[in-house]
């Protein structure tokens, strides 16, 4: 049974209920919501999740390449070998 409990805690989702919402504004809502082709309540998650997305997610590849370019960068050579390899022995 607790296996259960925990299947079914974790498929809850938050529920908020929004009070004294005008009735220009419930209109408006469903008014965009099917020119999405949506659901009132699919246009205010999707109107929620825009307002709180980040702007710019950064990348730590595009993080790691400007600390260096503001550290002025590395200078170093690192010559390839151009001997052959020694082959492996396994005796």
């Amino acid at each position: 049974m607790t296996a259960l409990k925990a299947i079914v805690a974790r498929c809850i989702m938050p529920v908020i209920t929004v009070r004294n919402l005008p009735d220009e504004v419930h209109r408006a809502l469903r008014i965009r919501a099917a020119q999405h082709g949506r659901s009132t309540e699919a246009e205010v998650r999707a109107i929620l999740e825009e307002a709180v997305r980040p702007t710019g997610r950064a990348k730590l590849g595009s993080l790691l390449a400007e600390i260096g370019r503001e550290a002025g960068g590395v200078d170093f050579e690192n010559p390839r070998e151009s001997s052959p390899t020694a082959p492996m022995s396994f005796e």
